[in-house]
């Protein structure tokens, strides 16, 4: 009786973009990328210490809450997971009251973090930054008001994967090296990428690592294509810091 009408609850708050595992119930097992986000976690979790020892975690973009769930799962202290999608939000809600975890959930956008006004320890960016139409500003926006310590990220990635780190400088007359496949690029979708409106900047290897840099970010680890383990470090002298 309790399956159907959990069941029932999941149909209800559905579509689910996320695969969790509600006692034998999945939310979303025909993805069309498999058992996401689980397999990819499997590729990574390594990086994410296995007793955060109360350490406080804020997951931006948390959609059903699969990550938020896992740092608490780890002993996280205070998790916040925040969502410019309500209806995600409901069903991370959901999740984490059917498995009794303390996880705290926030509709706002990346946009919005300096109205938090604090610092975690681990921020999660995780499949967010080529939704963005300003990639740039809320990486600057994350390293100002949000990350004390650790950012966990992950962003889709298309083009070349070599990372040939640019020179400091070009000369004005310099034509050749925006040929060359390994330099950072953005590819900017006009309309639809995947269905979906939202998918704006899809960076190289190569991009997502010089926007990383820029931002004042120090890669760690990439323990999964996709994925980087980035600590704060100092921001490059040119870049003043973004209004509030």
């Amino acid at each position: 009786m309790m399956n159907l009408a959990l069941k029932r609850r999941v149909s209800e708050l559905g579509p689910w973009f996320q695969n969790m595992r509600l006692g034998e119930i999945e939310t979303a097992p025909d993805h069309f990328l498999g058992d996401y986000p689980a397999f990819k976690w499997e590729r990574f979790k390594h990086v994410v210490p296995e007793d955060l020892g109360g350490r406080s975690v804020l997951d931006i973009g948390c959609n059903a809450g699969f990550y938020a769930l896992e740092m608490k799962r780890r002993n996280a202290g205070r998790v916040l997971g925040i969502d410019s999608d309500a209806r995600y939000l409901e069903q991370a809600r959901f999740a984490a009251a059917h498995f009794g975890l303390d996880v705290e959930f926030k509709q706002m956008s990346v946009y919005q973090v300096p109205a938090l006004g604090e610092a975690f320890d681990l921020v999660l960016f995780m499949g967010v930054l080529y939704h963005l139409r300003h990639p740039l500003l809320a990486l600057d926006l994350l390293y100002e008001h949000v990350v004390a310590d650790l950012m966990l990220f992950q962003c889709l990635q298309r083009g070349d994967e070599r990372t040939a780190l640019p020179e400091e400088n070009y000369d004005f007359s310099e034509w050749a090296v925006f040929d060359q496949p390994d330099f950072p690029r953005l590819f900017f979708v006009e309309e639809r990428y995947a269905d979906d409106p939202t998918n704006w900047f899809i960076p190289n290897k190569a991009a997502v690592e010089a926007m990383l840099r820029s931002s004042g970010f120090l890669v760690e680890a990439n323990p999964e294509r996709e994925v980087y383990l980035c600590r704060r470090g100092r921001r490059p002298y040119m870049v003043e810091p973004p209004p509030i």
